[in-house]
């Protein structure tokens, strides 16, 4: 009798130890579980995570490289600082202004322009190759950014016409660089001493506000044959009010009246052979008016100046209604398209005084750049 209590009391102690045992593997498994469980939604956190921030490298769009040359500060910049705020970061802005001058908090109320001036400008004749020089020295500069993709040259007088986005895209939108290029056949600007390095069928003209991509900039900071060649024959001809710094022959007619920044881009591409990588027009407007110049001589040298009377919507709605040029020595109408439709042709304008420019501004004219 006493062996069988024992056997009993063994045997309940044995299956008291399975029980405990039998516990001990459920909560190891339960643990086991809770471990992988947690591993699991660490891992897919993991798999997810790079749709989030790492497979997503930081998109570095291409910019515009806003080029000015002025004589110091910008009389216009309140109507660029409006139009560069809605421009986010696709755009960079130099400046070329006289030597010493610098854009401070004194001499800009933008901050878009502070410290944007380069520093090694050059003094700046008009009709000299100097102005030609400036043009290389802004693409010098802006090309050391991989990021700017066109450059767009402006005067201290042009306006935008229309808001950021809408310049962006028109100018991105074409693989081409807008240069208003054209065979000049009537002035006889060209000099024959020029020959063989340029010959007269690579000779052409048009505005120096051109837009230019970034293969083509390239070209014109890379260039060491064509512009010696402007340096030593592409000059303007002497007038009576210059005969204190020029000397002025006996016979003025057999002098080339050249102007360097109206032919230089121009004949660097065509010497090139690059003419089919442009659109052959400008997209700033310049009115030239022949009869506005009481001095024979001067007609035609210089653009209209629009004064703070001329600043009306009319004026504006004229230029942005033009979508044809006609260059009349080739006889070619350029039809102005943009992603391949119709368009206006000129994005921006000149020559704005700055109570001009204000006063369009002011009364929303030009848009909204914001």
């Amino acid at each position: 009798m006493k062996r069988r209590v024992v056997q009993q009391k063994s045997q309940h102690k044995w299956k008291k130890k399975v029980f405990l045992a039998l516990v001990l593997v459920m909560i190891c498994f339960g643990s086991f579980l809770l471990f992988i469980q947690t591993r699991y939604s660490h891992v897919v956190g993991l798999v997810s995570l790079p749709h989030q921030f790492v497979s997503q490298p930081l998109v570095q769009v291409p910019k515009i490289a806003f080029l000015f040359i002025a004589r110091n500060r910008l009389p216009l910049e309140m109507v660029w600082d409006a139009f560069f705020r809605g421009g986010n970061d696709k755009f960079s802005i130099f400046v070329h202004s006289r030597p010493g001058f610098l854009l401070n908090k004194v001499t800009a109320r933008s901050a878009y322009f502070l410290n944007r001036q380069v520093n090694d400008s050059i003094q700046v004749e008009w009709g000299e190759a100097s102005m030609i020089e400036a043009e290389r020295v802004l693409l010098q500069h802006a090309l050391n950014d991989p990021l700017n993709d066109r450059f767009v040259f402006l005067s201290d007088s042009c306006i935008p016409l229309y808001n950021f986005s809408y310049i962006y895209d028109y100018i991105m939108s074409t693989s081409t660089s807008f240069v208003d290029s054209f065979a000049d056949t009537k002035e006889g600007r060209y000099n024959p001493k020029m020959d063989p390095i340029i010959p007269v069928y690579n000779w052409r003209k048009g505005s120096q506000w051109t837009v230019l991509t970034r293969k083509h900039a390239k070209v014109v900071v890379e260039d060491e044959t064509v512009f010696p060649m402007f340096q030593l024959y592409c000059k303007k001809k002497p007038l009576p009010e210059f005969w204190r710094d020029h000397y002025i022959p006996a016979d003025t007619s057999k002098v080339h009246n050249c102007i360097p920044d109206e032919h230089y881009v121009q004949t660097l591409l065509a010497q090139h052979g690059l003419e089919a990588e442009l659109t052959r027009r400008s997209v700033t407007h310049t009115s030239w008016d022949i009869s506005s110049s009481r001095d024979r001589e001067r007609r035609g040298w210089h653009p209209v100046t629009y004064k703070y009377s001329d600043a009306t919507p009319m004026l504006v709605k004229s230029i942005k209604e033009i979508d044809n040029i006609y260059y009349e020595t080739e006889y070619r109408r350029e039809w102005c398209t943009s992603k391949g439709k119709p368009s206006t042709c000129f994005l921006f304008a000149r020559k704005f005084t700055r109570t001009a420019a204000l006063r369009l501004l002011n009364m929303s004219i030009l848009g909204d750049f914001s």
